[in-house]
């Protein structure tokens, strides 16, 4: 459950891919590249590199599925509070044991729906090169593939208003990857288990970004 009591709206998250397809194709040129990859029914974790401030958002607009994705608190302030639940969008507290973000999380999955997940946990240079062990979680816990997804492009030409944003009407590459398992089949949750597939996990992701630039050339 949510703040609020409720669980995330599966529908909310229609309706928030439907504003992010008006928002991502109307301000920037978005090319996605491999969404078919992404499973069409079940449980699914889009895990998604974070070097722009616009990468969830491009997510919600471009992944064939709406996408209910963990956003940091600090993003559910004044009206974007009440906008982002509705959408169903997740809170979670970076800084802490998050139980309800957790909860709800799995809860997504457990729906067969699609959780998005920053796994760097905060916007950086994007190359997967730091991760923390929320996602091994997420994939092990719940047995939801993985589907890695890199954003690429628009770091040469950021919006007069933020460094953080790419120019309007810039071309933004989306890549969705294979499909795969984080855990080793066991079924077990132990913190080995969870750093072994956190290991798994780094490897699979950096190499689709590798192989994301070269298809790109970014």
């Amino acid at each position: 459950m949510t703040d609020s009591g409720r669980a995330p709206s599966a529908a909310g998250a229609a309706v928030g891919r439907r504003i992010g397809i008006g928002l991502m194709y109307g301000l920037w040129r978005p090319r996605v590249l491999g969404a078919w990859r992404v499973p069409s029914a079940g449980p699914v974790i889009l895990a998604v590199n974070h070097s722009h401030g616009i990468d969830g958002p491009m997510l919600m607009g471009t992944a064939p599925r709406p996408v209910h994705f963990l956003i940091k608190k600090e993003a559910f302030v004044g009206p974007l509070d009440p906008f982002l639940r509705g959408i169903g969008q997740l809170k979670v507290d970076r800084d802490t044991t998050d139980r309800k973000a957790i909860t709800d999380a799995l809860g997504v999955l457990a729906d067969g729906g699609v959780l998005g997940i920053f796994p760097e946990g905060t916007r950086g240079e994007g190359d997967f090169a730091s991760l923390r062990a929320g996602l091994a979680y997420f994939a092990v816990r719940s047995g939801a593939p993985v589907v890695p997804v890199a954003v690429l492009g628009g770091k040469d030409r950021h919006s007069r208003l933020s460094s953080a944003v790419p120019a309007l009407r810039s071309r933004v590459d989306v890549v969705f990857g294979e499909a795969f398992e984080a855990g080793d089949g066991s079924g077990r949750r132990t913190r080995k288990a969870l750093d072994e597939a956190t290991v798994r996990i780094q490897e699979r992701l950096t190499a689709h970004l590798a192989e994301a630039r070269r298809l790109t050339g970014r």
